[in-house]
């Protein structure tokens, strides 16, 4: 089990995750319920599939995880392309 709070990994994507908070307070009140609504959750969902792999047992389970955050980032530049 690895920590996660101590990979360059998941401390970038924590960071990329509070910056999408940032980012929502500035959109119009009524863009805050629809895309913001994605945008949040693929935004934490970065470093949380990131932090959930870093406690399975086998290298298969963290890279399949570390997959999961990588399309989750994928999904989240495409949502603010379309901002």
């Amino acid at each position: 089990m690895k920590n996660f709070k101590k990979l360059l990994i998941w401390q970038r994507g924590f960071e990329i995750a509070k910056q999408s908070f940032r980012l929502i307070e500035s959109f119009p009140k009524e863009e805050r319920f629809s895309l913001s609504n994605q945008i949040t959750r693929a935004a934490v969902s970065i470093p949380s599939n990131i932090a959930e792999g870093s406690s399975r047992s086998s290298e298969k389970d963290y890279n399949r995880f570390l997959e999961h955050s990588l399309g989750s980032a994928f999904e989240l530049e495409t949502q603010l392309l379309s901002c």
